[in-house]
């Protein structure tokens, strides 16, 4: 249900009462109602210290103090907007609600006796660190910025890449309580009007007190199936590739307090993309990302493929006879492998909440107390650590970190039905798998496209990294309203 609006009294003690009542000044310290009088008129600033440049209220104040008695009259309000409030942020609200919710989100509210209207000055400021490179997506050769938690320095950044007229950020709040600052960025001539009405449909249409965590939140209201361990949204911490994908027509969400935006959609391909590619020449990024297509292959099949092949032997020819492991070690060759999946993100995590000062002290007992002394004593074979390891680089060589747990779990999935099956399991569980991303669909559009859907060019656009002045049209699947590059 929508809520009502609190029109501005005419009164204005009755305006000061309602506002300090749905602020809590009197509960809250930061929230701060500071009493004034110019011009023989009773004024009131409410703010949140903290999130104002004083210097500016302390101009404006010096501005208004200057004010002599009847100069404000026959229309104070419109005297203060235009005259006596040299600012280029202003606005005016005549809902009481309205006017508290965006105090809470840092401008000042400006009261004045006389007047059914409040001015919203946007003076404000956020702690915020400087932008610098991401640490998930670095590159060689290229920018160093990366975006921030502020959303207003996220708009900025992106915009110094595309200057485009066409270029539109929209602002939307979301969630009851926290009232989120979201930011629907995209090039109106270029992506797909139906796209950016279905984007918009369905942020309107969550329902939450809050966005704890931020883009992490919206996806699980984007995504639709809860439970689906494969993104369908991809994010970037950096302004250049988000500029690459409003170009091609995708949709970008910027959420405030977040350094990731949601690119959308992203089909299964765009995971696999990095920056790194295209700062490089046109053969050499051809060659990383045939890599990188390698090592995530090998990262999902290779632990599998090595189990089927070491408990029916009969299956390689004899030149691949070496496969297989020569020992067996004092466990189940499955429960060893168990073992060190689940060892293996034991230690992730254990990175993640170790101090950066200790991080080589864990590195040196993961790899020399466990891992040689593991096989030392028999627990793991010399294969199943190297085999292992294998997997693990092709992991870590996924540019998309969800991308890369989604495939760890599949990995798991398929060794489990491997043990339990043989070579039916297998064949089953690979074919599960692929019929499972074929169902699946990143707003309205396959998650394997441009595979299936087969679309001959843009499938070599996805295995090459072709040159940019050879790429003159923009990817089908986006519908844009200006294919031509």
């Amino acid at each position: 249900m929508e809520n009502k609006s609190k029109p501005v009294y005419r009164n204005y003690q009755q305006n000061i009462d309602y506002m300090r009542e749905r602020l809590g000044v009197d509960k809250s310290f930061d929230v701060i109602q500071l009493d004034l009088e110019y011009a023989d008129r009773k004024m009131a600033l409410f703010l949140i210290d903290g999130f104002v440049k004083d210097d500016i209220l302390h101009l404006l104040m010096k501005f208004l103090a200057k004010i002599e008695p009847g100069e404000l009259e026959p229309d104070p309000l419109e005297k203060m907007l235009k005259t006596y409030l040299p600012y280029v942020e202003l606005d005016k609200v005549d809902d009481l609600d309205v006017a508290t919710d965006t105090v809470l989100a840092g401008p000042t509210a400006l009261v004045i006796e006389g007047v059914d209207q409040i001015i919203m000055i946007d003076a404000r400021t956020y702690p915020a660190r400087s932008p610098q490179e991401p640490d998930l997506e670095r590159v060689v050769r290229g920018s160093r910025d990366g975006f921030v938690e502020t959303i207003v320095f996220n708009t900025a950044l992106t915009r110094r890449r595309v200057r485009d007229r066409s270029l539109r950020m929209e602002y939307q709040s979301v969630g009851r309580r926290s009232k989120t600052d979201t930011c629907i960025c995209y090039l109106e001539d270029i992506a797909d009007p139906e796209k950016v009405k279905l984007l918009k449909k369905h942020l309107k249409s969550i329902d939450t007190d809050g966005l704890p965590m931020a883009e992490k939140t919206i996806e699980e209201f984007l995504g639709g199936r809860h439970w689906n361990p494969y993104p369908t949204i991809r994010y970037t911490e950096r302004p250049d590739t988000a500029a690459a994908h409003l170009f091609e027509g995708h949709i970008i969400i910027i959420i405030d307090g977040s350094p990731s935006v949601m690119i959308t959609p992203a089909t299964f391909w765009h995971h696999l993309q990095h920056a790194e590619e295209y700062r490089q020449k046109p053969l050499v990024g051809a060659y990383l990302r045939f890599v990188r297509y390698i090592a995530v292959i090998a990262s999902i099949f290779i632990l599998p493929l090595y189990y089927l092949f070491s408990v029916n032997p009969e299956l390689l020819p004899s030149a691949l006879d070496y496969i297989g492991p020569s020992e067996f070690g004092v466990i189940p060759l499955l429960a060893q492998f168990l073992i060190a999946e689940i060892g293996i993100d034991m230690l992730r995590l254990a990175t993640i909440h170790t101090p950066t000062a200790l991080a080589t002290a864990l590195g040196l007992v993961a790899a020399i107390l466990i891992g040689q002394v593991a096989v030392e004593v028999g627990l793991f074979s010399n294969e199943v650590v190297l085999y292992l390891a294998l997997a693990a680089i092709g992991t870590f060589a996924t540019p998309s970190y969800e991308l890369s747990l989604a495939n760890r779990m599949i990995r798991m999935l398929l060794l489990l039905a491997t043990a339990s099956f043989g070579v039916e399991g297998y064949v089953v569980g690979v074919t599960a798998w692929i019929l499972y991303l074929m169902r699946m669909k990143t707003f309205q559009t396959g998650y394997l496209w441009p595979f299936i859907p087969f679309s001959p060019k843009a499938f070599i656009d996805v295995l090459i990294r072709t040159p940019i002045p050879l790429k003159r049209r923009r990817p089908t699947f986006l519908n844009p309203q200006d294919p031509d590059r």
